[in-house]
């Protein structure tokens, strides 16, 4: 539940055309809802202006759809179950049928925001075709919460002619989102050519030395272009989410 539907609920108790105890059944499960497994939280939405997610490994199928159900039920705007597999993917079907699978990122959207038009646009950049799951996950979170999408892809600094030809989609957006493993060197390099407030994901591809991702992750905390900030390993879902604030709240 967010302000606005907050807001519409008592302005109809006020005004009579709904009656509380209508109301209180509505508010009945605020701020929190008890499943067996878990204890949602539904006022994360009105606090932080997004619902809760579900993280799908090492939950049942059961127990990913009957969280995801819960949320949708009361989300006003997106809800997704990350690092789902098929299977969890094919029980919350059965309570959300309109929701979407995304195999190789392996998101699911169990509910998408609706905007009347686009907030603004991230530009979601990959390093490299290995990296394209990570940066699905970022550019797939991204949409369903309302953000124009531009991708450019396999662009990584071995060839750094290709990111710099890309220089003006990339300006074009409202921030960048840029993902990269082995070294991890790409996002300081967007950072050093672009205004825009830029993203870094560091992804779990590379050699021994890489020691899966931790050598990426560490590059971006260094870079020395300002205006990057960084996510966990993998985490193309928290890069939307932080692409996603910073749109949402710009002046």
């Amino acid at each position: 539940m967010d302000e606005r539907r907050l807001a519409d609920l008592l302005d109809r108790v006020a005004s009579g055309t709904l009656s509380v105890d209508l109301a209180l059944e509505d508010l009945r499960d605020l701020p929190h809802e008890h499943l067996s497994d878990a204890t949602l939280d539904h006022h994360r939405e009105l606090r932080t202006g997004q619902a809760e997610a579900v993280f799908a490994p090492g939950k049942t199928p059961e127990q990913v759809r009957d969280a995801a159900a819960a949320l949708a039920a009361r989300a006003s705007g997106a809800v997704f179950v990350t690092k789902a597999e098929p299977e969890q993917f094919h029980a919350l079907l059965e309570a959300i049928p309109s929701a979407t699978y995304h195999l190789r990122s392996r998101l699911v959207v169990a509910k998408r925001a609706e905007v009347a038009t686009k907030l603004g646009t991230a530009c979601v950049v990959s390093a490299g075709t290995a990296d394209l799951p990570v940066a699905d996950e970022a550019a797939e979170a991204a949409d369903a919460l309302g953000l124009g999408v531009a991708r450019i892809s396999d662009v990584g600094v071995a060839g750094i002619h290709r990111v710099l030809e890309r220089r003006a989609e990339m300006e074009a957006a409202d921030v960048a989102v840029v993902v990269a493993g082995m070294d991890g060197a790409l996002p300081s390099v967007v950072a050093g050519l672009i205004s825009r407030p830029v993203v870094a994901v560091p992804t779990s591809v590379g050699y021994g030395a890489s020691f899966d991702g931790l050598a990426a992750l560490l590059t971006m905390l260094n870079a020395c272009a300002p205006g990057v900030s960084v996510v966990n390993i993998d985490n193309g879902f928290g890069a939307a989410l932080v692409a996603h604030r910073i749109v949402r709240n710009r002046g």
